[in-house]
């Protein structure tokens, strides 16, 4: 009999709102968070693996943004569209007490309070993306116009090639 996967959070929510996902368990690896890895367990195309990001904002405050797993934020491109002229990724410390989630398993969805989010462009080349579902080990597949919906996001051209 296989395990049911535990709902978190954000799973919580999309079901309140009716939005429909999955959920995807998957191993991960301590040493290894990145979203390459995220991809190979799952066994799906990197760009579809979307990682999600806490930034701070010289003018805004905190910001999210949610990028392919093969690409990085781009800071300027990101500033210019989210009003700020200036903004840093927050210090790794900090996640857990802005956000409520850790390294590796930060969601777009269920952050302890709604930031300003900000999805690459190519989330809408895909019917669906994964995310993470809040925890290790466990992402959501989603279509990608439903969680920009659900989550009030902006789309934008905010990530670049390594």
């Amino acid at each position: 009999m296989a395990k049911k996967t535990e709902k978190t959070n954000a799973a919580r929510l999309l079901d309140k709102a009716g939005v429909k996902y999955n959920l995807i368990p998957y191993e991960y690896d301590e040493n290894d968070l990145a979203a390459q890895h995220v991809a190979d367990s799952l066994g799906q195309d990197v760009a579809r693996v979307f990682k999600t990001l806490v930034l701070h904002g010289d003018k805004t405050g905190h910001i999210v943004c949610v990028v392919p797993g093969n690409m990085e934020v781009n800071l300027k491109a990101l500033a210019k569209v989210s009003g700020n002229k200036k903004v840093e990724m927050i210090a790794m410390k900090d996640l857990l007490a802005v956000t409520g989630y850790i390294r590796g398993g930060c969601s777009p969805v269920g952050m302890k309070k709604r930031f300003p989010t900000y999805f690459h462009t190519t989330a809408t080349d895909f019917e669906t993306i994964y995310v993470s579902a809040g925890v290790r080990g466990l992402q959501i597949e989603i279509a990608p116009k439903a969680l920009i919906a659900f989550t009030g996001s902006i789309v934008a051209d905010v990530a670049t090639k390594p």
